[in-house]
């Protein structure tokens, strides 16, 4: 891996791979009485939020404090931020402290990017959602989350999701999470289509890779997972679509339209979600719909990515040889084993 998580496009095949392997130990803690590893002892994270979140916050405080790590909470909402006070002031002020890494969402697509390169701070920095722009651990878990339920926790390991048919379906304009799991099941080989009204299509869409529909109907079928995405009415300037229940009629996921889905077929969300538009409460609420795992799964790919960017063994913070990657995830699992027996 690189000394930051930026962006999903940013990590090769071999790095996704690692991430995911290094989650299946990860969870395994969960399972523990003491649900703690002595790994990040004496580090300090920052979780630096501009932009309200709930899941993400929490899940991140949840990785690294299981993980042993100092952690420190900011939000703009009564900080000196309120007050005027510019990113890069904010970025020298944590540099002062001393701290290790810094988790940062931001309404700004770039900011993350701007700040790990900048040179004003010489922490790690991950990537908790930037704008419209990126979410790279949302992809990670969600690809996490589609390789346990459609290969298996141990049967999946070393593997990629080569093959798999993922379709994602919403608003893709205004979604992070669409672009950062495009890119990222892309290059873990599955294929991908989006399926939107056209307004809520980017411009320049026909380059991503992936395909676009605009009938969801005919995509379920032949869909090993279904991702649904909110309606982002906040960050919405204008009328994408004519009403809600039009909206719902055409794009919704309700049992119907799950039903003509392959028996062993997920279905996803990100969350929060926005019941009776996207998504029935049937389908929320079904077997099928993985978004409480998503949750769990969550907190395991963010203590995989904060041991592999801060773990104190050397090894576990470079790039994995193509032609050794079952080498290399093999060593990471057997050093955090050592790790938890200490």
């Amino acid at each position: 891996m690189q000394r930051h998580l930026i962006s999903a496009a940013d990590l090769t095949r071999d790095d996704a791979v690692l991430i995911l392997d290094t989650a299946e130990e990860m969870a395994r803690v969960a399972d523990r009485p003491i649900k703690k590893l002595p790994t990040l002892r004496g580090r300090t994270v920052v979780n630096l939020f501009f932009e309200d979140s709930t899941r993400t916050r929490i899940s991140f405080e949840a990785a690294e404090k299981r993980l042993s790590a100092d952690v420190i909470n900011f939000t703009a909402k009564g900080s000196s931020v309120s007050k005027g006070e510019s990113l890069k002031d904010t970025a020298q002020t944590l540099e002062a402290m001393g701290v290790d890494a810094v988790v940062i969402r931001h309404g700004a697509s770039g900011a993350p990017y701007r700040l790990a390169t900048s040179g004003w701070i010489d922490a790690h920095v991950i990537n908790a959602g930037d704008g419209t722009h990126q979410h790279p651990t949302q992809a990670l878990l969600d690809a996490f989350t589609m390789r346990r339920r459609l290969v298996g926790p141990d049967a999946g390991l070393g593997q990629d999701l080569s093959g798999r048919r993922i379709t994602i379906v919403g608003d893709v304009l205004h979604s992070r999470v669409a672009r950062s799991n495009v890119d990222l099941l892309h290059t873990l080989g599955a294929e991908v289509t989006l399926v939107a009204p056209p307004t809520l299509l980017p411009v320049g869409v026909e380059t991503w890779p992936c395909e676009v529909s605009y009938d969801l109907d005919s995509t379920l079928p032949k869909s090993d997972a279904v991702m649904m995405l909110r309606v982002q009415r906040e960050r919405m300037n204008a009328a994408f679509f004519p009403t809600e229940r039009e909206y719902s009629r055409r794009y919704g996921l309700d049992g119907d339209r799950m039903a003509r889905m392959p028996e062993h077929a997920v279905v996803m969300h990100p969350g929060p979600m926005v019941r009776g538009m996207e998504i029935t409460a049937e389908v929320a609420d079904s077997d099928r719909c993985t978004v409480v795992e998503q949750v769990s799964n969550g907190v395991s790919i963010r203590m995989a990515v904060l041991y592999l960017l801060l773990g104190g063994n050397e090894p576990a913070v470079t790039h994995p040889s193509p032609t050794t990657p079952a080498t290399r995830r093999s060593a990471s699992a057997s050093e955090l084993r050592t790790t938890e027996e200490k």
